[in-house]
């Protein structure tokens, strides 16, 4: 029980900038536009969040920073693809590499710095055996993920909002001939999606390693994309999946730190090469992924066509 707990705790910890950066992503799909550069965005949120909280001494004030970072990059994005019709994948990998580059470039002065991160420990429910030093005694950027979860899950099923943002993914067409701007619509929805995986990187460098390392994001912004279409477009199965290759991953570090006699280099790689037999499994479905998939995933639209 004693090794359980903090095993649970480090998955949950682990898995919370997934969490963060799918949902986002996943409210973009449900509009019809994918965004390819979650992996800059939480990058360029990363360095920028982490130079506030250095500079200021306020770690909330470098998750807003880097949440506006993320909005910002996920606007850039919006004028390129929603209004000047540019090519979606190409303008995702532009964006993706931009924050990988500058990223690199903006954290040379903040390479080995550190902060202290202070977590919530709940009053009554931390002593519950078990559960409580697993769930309750956690950053609070870990509930506001769960917050987030059942408020985008809400959102998609039960507002008229969320019909609207699914029924310009499935039919812009559809939804503009019956008054709706596509156009706004997808913003917003780039917007709220650059917001989260900006958290998420502010996530990945004030919490989760609270220090600046080049590229230190190591290809969870991919896996957050992967963690889209594993949940077939769910929030609650994006929660699931979040914490799936969460646990992957401090199994891997367990398993190093107990002296596995496996190469660290193929350890390192399984959080990867699980998302890859994930995908592979899931795709072998294709009916499956089409009747969840948004119907003008990834294809632009003109309302003046």
């Amino acid at each position: 029980m004693d090794a359980i707990a903090p095993l649970l705790a480090a998955t949950i910890n682990a898995g919370t900038p997934l969490l963060l950066a799918a949902l986002g992503l996943l409210i973009n799909e449900k509009s019809g536009v994918i965004n390819l550069g979650s992996e800059g965005m939480m990058l360029m949120a990363a360095i920028v969040g982490f130079a506030v909280a250095v500079q200021t001494g306020s770690p909330a004030l470098g998750f807003v920073l880097g949440a506006v970072v993320g909005m910002v990059m996920a606007a850039a994005f919006a004028w390129l693809t929603v209004w000047l019709g540019a090519n979606q994948v190409a303008c995702g990998l532009a964006l993706s590499l931009f924050g990988v580059g500058a990223s690199a470039y903006i954290g040379l002065p903040f390479t080995g710095n550190s902060l202290v991160v202070t977590k919530l420990s709940i009053p009554v429910l931390k002593d519950i055996p078990l559960i409580g030093p697993a769930f309750f005694q956690q950053h609070y950027m870990v509930y506001v993920s769960w917050v987030l979860c059942f408020a985008v899950a809400w959102f998609l099923a039960r507002t008229r909002s969320g019909l609207v943002l699914r029924a310009v993914g499935e039919s812009p067409a559809s939804a503009h001939s019956l008054g709706y701007n596509v156009r706004y619509i997808r913003l917003g929805a780039l917007m709220f999606g650059g917001a989260c995986c900006g958290l998420a990187g502010a996530f990945i460098c004030l919490v989760y390693t609270p220090m600046w390392v080049e590229n230190m994001v190591s290809g969870r912004g991919w896996i957050a994309l992967a963690l889209t279409t594993f949940a077939t477009w769910r929030p609650w199965r994006v929660m699931l999946g979040a914490y799936l290759f969460g646990g992957v991953t401090i199994l891997t570090y367990h398993a190093q730190a107990l002296g596995v006699p496996v190469a660290s280099q193929l350890l390192a790689m399984m959080p990867y090469l699980a998302t890859i037999i994930v995908l592979v499994l899931i795709s072998r479905n294709a009916n499956w992924i089409r009747l969840n998939m948004p119907a003008s995933l990834g294809k632009n639209f003109n309302p003046n066509n």
